[in-house]
Protein backbone atom coordinates (compact mmCIF):
# COMPACT_ATOMS: atom_id res chain seq x y z
CA UNK A 1 0.00 0.00 0.00
CA UNK A 2 2.83 2.44 0.78
CA UNK A 3 4.48 1.90 -2.62
CA UNK A 4 1.11 2.19 -4.35
CA UNK A 5 0.45 5.59 -2.74
CA UNK A 6 4.03 6.76 -3.41
CA UNK A 7 4.04 5.86 -7.11
CA UNK A 8 0.50 7.15 -7.58
CA UNK A 9 1.48 10.52 -6.08
CA UNK A 10 4.55 10.76 -8.34
CA UNK A 11 2.52 9.78 -11.40
CA UNK A 12 -0.19 12.36 -10.70
CA UNK A 13 2.48 15.02 -10.11
CA UNK A 14 4.09 14.09 -13.44
CA UNK A 15 0.79 14.30 -15.31
CA UNK A 16 -0.21 17.58 -13.66
CA UNK A 17 3.12 19.34 -14.08
CA UNK A 18 3.76 18.32 -17.68
CA UNK A 19 0.14 18.90 -18.71
CA UNK A 20 0.37 22.40 -17.23
CA UNK A 21 3.44 23.12 -19.36
CA UNK A 22 1.68 21.83 -22.49
CA UNK A 23 -1.35 24.00 -21.76
CA UNK A 24 0.71 27.13 -21.04
CA UNK A 25 2.82 26.77 -24.17
CA UNK A 26 -0.30 26.22 -26.26
CA UNK A 27 -2.34 29.11 -24.82
CA UNK A 28 0.27 31.85 -24.31
CA UNK A 29 1.42 33.49 -27.58
CA UNK A 30 4.58 34.75 -25.83
CA UNK A 31 5.69 31.13 -25.45
CA UNK A 32 5.40 30.27 -29.15
CA UNK A 33 9.17 30.13 -29.58
CA UNK A 34 11.58 27.29 -30.39
CA UNK A 35 12.70 26.87 -26.76
CA UNK A 36 9.14 26.32 -25.50
CA UNK A 37 8.22 24.28 -28.57
CA UNK A 38 10.91 21.76 -27.65
CA UNK A 39 9.99 22.00 -23.97
CA UNK A 40 6.42 20.98 -24.84
CA UNK A 41 7.78 17.92 -26.65
CA UNK A 42 9.88 17.10 -23.59
CA UNK A 43 6.75 17.31 -21.44
CA UNK A 44 4.87 15.06 -23.84
CA UNK A 45 7.73 12.55 -23.73
CA UNK A 46 7.75 12.62 -19.92
CA UNK A 47 4.02 11.88 -19.83
CA UNK A 48 4.51 8.96 -22.21
CA UNK A 49 7.54 7.76 -20.23
CA UNK A 50 5.60 7.53 -16.99
CA UNK A 51 2.43 6.19 -18.59
CA UNK A 52 4.35 3.25 -20.09
CA UNK A 53 5.53 1.97 -16.71
CA UNK A 54 3.68 3.43 -13.72
CA UNK A 55 0.09 2.21 -14.38
CA UNK A 56 1.32 -1.40 -14.60
CA UNK A 57 3.40 -0.90 -11.45
CA UNK A 58 0.29 0.40 -9.65
CA UNK A 59 -1.81 -2.53 -10.82
CA UNK A 60 0.82 -5.05 -9.71
CA UNK A 61 1.20 -3.34 -6.34
CA UNK A 62 -2.39 -4.36 -5.53
CA UNK A 63 -1.95 -7.99 -6.58
CA UNK A 64 -0.54 -10.89 -4.54
CA UNK A 65 1.72 -11.77 -7.49
CA UNK A 66 3.06 -9.16 -9.91
CA UNK A 67 2.64 -10.40 -13.49
CA UNK A 68 2.86 -9.17 -17.07
CA UNK A 69 2.17 -11.05 -20.30
CA UNK A 70 4.93 -11.80 -22.81
CA UNK A 71 3.44 -9.48 -25.44
CA UNK A 72 2.72 -6.85 -22.80
CA UNK A 73 6.34 -7.04 -21.70
CA UNK A 74 7.65 -6.51 -25.24
CA UNK A 75 5.19 -3.67 -25.82
CA UNK A 76 6.24 -1.97 -22.59
CA UNK A 77 9.91 -2.33 -23.49
CA UNK A 78 9.33 -0.95 -27.01
CA UNK A 79 7.66 2.24 -25.84
CA UNK A 80 10.06 2.65 -22.91
CA UNK A 81 13.15 2.40 -25.13
CA UNK A 82 11.49 4.58 -27.77
CA UNK A 83 10.85 7.37 -25.28
CA UNK A 84 14.39 7.02 -23.89
CA UNK A 85 16.02 7.36 -27.30
CA UNK A 86 13.78 10.24 -28.31
CA UNK A 87 14.51 12.12 -25.08
CA UNK A 88 18.28 11.77 -25.52
CA UNK A 89 18.04 13.28 -29.00
CA UNK A 90 15.61 15.99 -27.88
CA UNK A 91 17.90 17.14 -25.05
CA UNK A 92 20.70 17.52 -27.61
CA UNK A 93 18.45 19.55 -29.90
CA UNK A 94 17.43 21.77 -26.97
CA UNK A 95 21.11 22.38 -26.19
CA UNK A 96 21.74 23.39 -29.80
CA UNK A 97 18.75 25.73 -29.63
CA UNK A 98 20.30 27.51 -26.61
CA UNK A 99 23.65 27.62 -28.41
CA UNK A 100 22.09 29.22 -31.48
CA UNK A 101 20.16 31.75 -29.36
CA UNK A 102 23.17 32.86 -27.30
CA UNK A 103 26.13 32.42 -29.65
CA UNK A 104 24.49 33.31 -32.98
CA UNK A 105 21.56 35.60 -32.11
CA UNK A 106 21.47 37.35 -35.50
CA UNK A 107 21.08 34.01 -37.33
CA UNK A 108 18.78 32.46 -34.76
CA UNK A 109 15.46 33.15 -36.52
CA UNK A 110 16.68 31.44 -39.68
CA UNK A 111 18.57 28.60 -37.98
CA UNK A 112 15.59 27.67 -35.81
CA UNK A 113 12.70 28.44 -38.12
CA UNK A 114 9.32 26.75 -37.65
CA UNK A 115 10.08 24.18 -40.33
CA UNK A 116 13.47 23.34 -38.80
CA UNK A 117 11.93 22.92 -35.34
CA UNK A 118 9.17 20.62 -36.58
CA UNK A 119 11.64 18.52 -38.56
CA UNK A 120 14.03 18.29 -35.58
CA UNK A 121 11.25 17.22 -33.18
CA UNK A 122 9.90 14.64 -35.63
CA UNK A 123 13.42 13.27 -36.17
CA UNK A 124 13.87 12.83 -32.39
CA UNK A 125 10.67 10.79 -32.11
CA UNK A 126 11.54 8.71 -35.20
CA UNK A 127 15.11 8.13 -33.97
CA UNK A 128 13.86 6.80 -30.66
CA UNK A 129 11.30 4.48 -32.23
CA UNK A 130 13.78 3.05 -34.75
CA UNK A 131 16.27 2.32 -31.97
CA UNK A 132 13.52 0.74 -29.88
CA UNK A 133 12.35 -1.42 -32.79
CA UNK A 134 15.84 -2.97 -33.08
CA UNK A 135 15.99 -3.85 -29.37
CA UNK A 136 12.43 -5.21 -29.34
CA UNK A 137 13.03 -7.37 -32.44
CA UNK A 138 16.17 -8.88 -30.90
CA UNK A 139 14.41 -9.42 -27.55
CA UNK A 140 11.53 -11.22 -29.30
CA UNK A 141 14.03 -13.81 -30.57
CA UNK A 142 15.24 -14.70 -27.07
CA UNK A 143 14.26 -18.02 -25.50
CA UNK A 144 13.08 -18.36 -21.91
CA UNK A 145 13.05 -21.56 -19.88
CA UNK A 146 10.03 -22.26 -17.69
CA UNK A 147 8.40 -19.51 -15.67
CA UNK A 148 10.42 -16.32 -16.05
CA UNK A 149 10.96 -14.10 -13.03
CA UNK A 150 12.20 -10.60 -13.81
CA UNK A 151 14.08 -9.01 -10.93
CA UNK A 152 12.68 -5.62 -11.85
CA UNK A 153 9.54 -3.49 -11.56
CA UNK A 154 9.01 -3.18 -15.33
CA UNK A 155 10.22 -4.76 -18.58
CA UNK A 156 13.53 -3.43 -19.83
CA UNK A 157 16.37 -4.87 -21.89
CA UNK A 158 18.91 -5.64 -19.11
CA UNK A 159 16.54 -7.71 -16.90
CA UNK A 160 15.23 -9.58 -19.96
CA UNK A 161 18.76 -10.50 -21.01
CA UNK A 162 19.52 -11.80 -17.52
CA UNK A 163 16.37 -13.96 -17.56
CA UNK A 164 16.96 -15.45 -21.04
CA UNK A 165 18.41 -18.95 -21.47
CA UNK A 166 19.49 -18.46 -25.12
CA UNK A 167 22.32 -16.55 -26.75
CA UNK A 168 22.03 -12.89 -25.74
CA UNK A 169 25.12 -11.67 -27.57
CA UNK A 170 23.27 -9.85 -30.41
CA UNK A 171 21.12 -7.97 -27.91
CA UNK A 172 24.13 -7.08 -25.78
CA UNK A 173 26.01 -5.73 -28.82
CA UNK A 174 22.96 -3.70 -29.87
CA UNK A 175 22.62 -2.33 -26.34
CA UNK A 176 26.26 -1.22 -26.19
CA UNK A 177 26.02 0.30 -29.69
CA UNK A 178 22.90 2.20 -28.66
CA UNK A 179 24.69 3.45 -25.55
CA UNK A 180 27.26 5.08 -27.85
CA UNK A 181 25.07 6.37 -30.69
CA UNK A 182 21.80 7.03 -28.84
CA UNK A 183 23.16 7.95 -25.41
CA UNK A 184 26.78 9.12 -25.58
CA UNK A 185 26.61 11.04 -28.89
CA UNK A 186 23.75 13.37 -27.82
CA UNK A 187 25.47 13.89 -24.48
CA UNK A 188 28.68 14.96 -26.24
CA UNK A 189 26.67 17.36 -28.42
CA UNK A 190 25.19 18.86 -25.26
CA UNK A 191 28.66 19.24 -23.72
CA UNK A 192 30.09 20.90 -26.85
CA UNK A 193 27.11 23.27 -27.09
CA UNK A 194 27.47 24.35 -23.47
CA UNK A 195 31.23 24.82 -23.74
CA UNK A 196 30.60 27.19 -26.65
CA UNK A 197 27.85 28.91 -24.65
CA UNK A 198 30.16 29.27 -21.64
CA UNK A 199 32.89 30.83 -23.76
CA UNK A 200 30.42 33.29 -25.28
CA UNK A 201 28.81 34.19 -21.96
CA UNK A 202 32.14 34.81 -20.24
CA UNK A 203 33.05 37.16 -23.06
CA UNK A 204 29.97 39.34 -22.53
CA UNK A 205 30.91 42.80 -21.23
CA UNK A 206 27.69 43.31 -19.21
CA UNK A 207 26.99 41.25 -16.07
CA UNK A 208 23.23 41.43 -16.67
CA UNK A 209 23.62 39.70 -20.01
CA UNK A 210 25.70 36.95 -18.43
CA UNK A 211 23.08 36.32 -15.74
CA UNK A 212 20.28 36.18 -18.31
CA UNK A 213 22.19 33.74 -20.49
CA UNK A 214 23.04 31.50 -17.55
CA UNK A 215 19.44 31.54 -16.31
CA UNK A 216 18.11 30.30 -19.66
CA UNK A 217 20.57 27.39 -19.67
CA UNK A 218 20.74 26.30 -16.04
CA UNK A 219 17.39 24.48 -16.07
CA UNK A 220 18.22 22.51 -19.21
CA UNK A 221 21.69 21.64 -17.93
CA UNK A 222 20.22 20.29 -14.68
CA UNK A 223 17.72 18.16 -16.60
CA UNK A 224 20.51 16.80 -18.81
CA UNK A 225 22.67 15.89 -15.81
CA UNK A 226 19.80 14.09 -14.06
CA UNK A 227 18.74 12.16 -17.13
CA UNK A 228 22.02 11.10 -18.70
CA UNK A 229 23.73 10.13 -15.44
CA UNK A 230 20.88 7.86 -14.28
CA UNK A 231 20.27 6.39 -17.76
CA UNK A 232 23.98 5.65 -18.17
CA UNK A 233 24.02 3.87 -14.81
CA UNK A 234 21.05 1.77 -15.89
CA UNK A 235 22.37 0.56 -19.25
CA UNK A 236 26.15 0.57 -18.85
CA UNK A 237 26.81 -1.24 -15.59
CA UNK A 238 28.81 -4.46 -15.70
CA UNK A 239 26.83 -7.61 -14.95
CA UNK A 240 29.14 -8.43 -12.04
CA UNK A 241 28.01 -5.26 -10.26
CA UNK A 242 24.31 -6.01 -10.77
CA UNK A 243 22.05 -5.67 -7.75
CA UNK A 244 18.23 -5.95 -8.04
CA UNK A 245 17.73 -3.22 -5.43
CA UNK A 246 20.23 -0.83 -7.06
CA UNK A 247 18.84 -1.58 -10.53
CA UNK A 248 15.31 -0.78 -9.39
CA UNK A 249 16.41 2.43 -7.69
CA UNK A 250 18.28 3.70 -10.76
CA UNK A 251 15.36 2.83 -13.05
CA UNK A 252 12.90 4.63 -10.79
CA UNK A 253 15.15 7.71 -10.83
CA UNK A 254 15.34 8.10 -14.59
CA UNK A 255 11.93 6.68 -15.60
CA UNK A 256 9.68 8.06 -12.85
CA UNK A 257 11.41 10.68 -10.70
CA UNK A 258 13.09 12.66 -13.52
CA UNK A 259 9.82 13.13 -15.53
CA UNK A 260 8.23 14.38 -12.31
CA UNK A 261 11.05 16.84 -11.60
CA UNK A 262 11.38 18.28 -15.12
CA UNK A 263 8.32 20.60 -14.84
CA UNK A 264 9.44 21.76 -11.38
CA UNK A 265 12.95 22.52 -12.68
CA UNK A 266 11.72 24.47 -15.70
Amino acid sequence: PFLFVLFLAMYLATLLGNSAILALVSLDPHLHSPMYFFLSHLSCLDICYSSVTVPKILANALRPQATISYRGCLAQMFFLMGCAGAECALLAVMAYDRYAAICQPLRYARAMSRGVCVAAAASCWLWGMLDSAVHTLLASRLSFCGTVQLQHIFCDVPPLLRAACSNTRPSEVALHAASVFVGLSPFLLVVVSYLRILATVLGMPVATGRRKAFSTCSAHLLVVALYFVTANLNYNRHSSSYSPAADTLVSVLYCIVTPMLNPLIY
